[in-house]
């Protein structure tokens, strides 16, 4: 497990991404995600869209299905499970901005919205079909109780997608020093886990896992797009310039951890995963 050199609340994941909400928008769109690119000639919208696709499959959600979606961010996943798939989705997320905007883009009561932490989410036991967490767990400091939750929620036979970044083992140590610890410092993540890592906790849990796809190469172009998509952010908006690079800003290195990241996919000291698990009858 990589390990951010200083403590990371859970207050301090919410106010990252409410400081960072216009141009976390403007860089990543509603998703805030990766994408994942099956041909390479995909848009990014189209790619974006792959990921979700591909979790719906790995979580088995389907018309009628009952989903829980761990860090939902802005709702643009579960709002496009409940369209496509004919889910019903229950999301959350810690950041008022992202509940905000997940309420306003939402007619009707599917998805619904909860401004709530996954570590003490108060929903029922046994209260859903299938539950999908896409690069919430890395904010996660209580990897462990954030998957006893997931189990304790799902009905028995229930399906679980995680999408997370990942480290790979043995890291090398200037990956380490230089890009892995420094990400999740800035990036707000308590801890980046190993595949290992991940499998223990799932198992740990009680999940019975299936199975995880490496689809790093599938993924990596997502942050060139970004890359170029916030330095022009950066050189056409005034206003989203001064605030990144306003001495009281809390976010100034935001640049600096998009490029780590870049660095990161193409060094092979990070990998992205989706892991497939239930939870046994």
């Amino acid at each position: 497990m990589i390990r951010s050199s200083r403590p990371i609340r859970p207050e301090e994941v919410a106010d990252h991404y409410e400081d960072l909400d216009r141009i976390y928008r403007d860089v990543w769109g509603e998703h805030i995600h990766h994408g994942l690119w099956r041909t390479g000639r995909e848009s990014p919208t189209e790619a974006v869209e792959n990921l979700v696709e591909l979790v719906a499959a790995e979580a088995g959600i389907g018309p009628g299905c009952s989903a829980v979606d761990i860090g939902c961010g802005y709702g643009a996943t579960a709002r496009q499970l409940a369209a496509r798939y004919g889910a019903r989705v229950t999301g959350l997320t810690i950041t008022p901005a992202q509940f905000r905007y997940a309420i306003a883009s939402t007619p009707g009561d599917n998805p619904r919205y909860l401004l709530r932490d996954w570590l003490a989410n108060g929903l029922p036991d046994g209260s859903f079909d299938a539950g999908y967490a896409i690069e919430s767990t890395e904010h996660m400091e209580d990897k462990a109780r954030a998957f006893a939750e997931a189990l304790r929620v799902l009905r028995p036979g229930g399906r679980l997608a995680v999408c997370a970044w990942t480290a790979t083992a043995p890291v090398r140590p200037w990956q380490k020093r230089h890009l892995l610890e420094p990400i999740c410092r800035e990036g707000r993540l308590p801890a980046m886990g190993t595949e290992a890592d991940y499998r223990a906790l799932l198992a740990g849990a009680g999940f019975a896992v299936e199975g995880a796809t490496d689809v790093s190469r599938q993924v990596r172009r997502t942050w060139g797009i970004c890359i170029r998509r916030a330095c022009a952010k950066i050189f056409t908006d005034r206003r989203a310039r001064a605030h990144l690079f306003s001495a009281p800003s809390r976010n100034r290195v935001f640049l600096l951890t998009v490029g780590r990241i870049w660095l990161a996919y193409r060094t092979g000291a990070m990998r992205y995963l989706v892991w497939r698990a239930r939870k046994s009858t």
